[in-house]
């Protein structure tokens, strides 16, 4: 059995609310941190959310397109190359420009072991 696995976001399906989410975490078996990748149509507004129950810090980082991401009433350029981290309880919702908006999360608890959601 090889010590990797490999996914190619063309190749998987389209899925969430408006089929904009990329469950690489899963097709990848990834165990220690969560991840996934979006691609949000052009003028798309994401979930607005926190993640203040489960203490979980996000990381977003922008592969492609322009957007802004709300946070805490803040809004934050989104352009190709840039990195966002995000505290766990602070509200935030990615908003899409004119070309939309394509970018990678990346999350894990502080202080405590990542498990991965059921939902995949």
């Amino acid at each position: 059995m090889p010590g990797y696995d490999v996914a190619d976001v063309g190749e998987l399906e389209a899925e969430g609310p408006g089929g904009m989410v990329r469950k690489v975490r899963r097709a990848v078996d990834g165990k220690a941190f969560g991840f996934n990748y979006f691609i949000f149509p052009p003028n798309q507004e994401g979930l607005e959310h926190e993640h203040g129950d489960s203490n979980q810090e996000e990381v977003y980082f922008i592969v492609k397109g322009s957007g802004t991401m709300r946070v805490d009433g803040d809004e934050i350029e989104l352009r190709p190359g840039r990195f966002v981290r995000v505290d766990p309880a602070a509200t935030r919702m990615p908003v899409s420009g004119a070309d939309g908006l394509e970018f990678v999360t990346i999350g894990a608890p502080i202080g405590s072991q990542y498990e991965p959601p059921s939902w995949g």
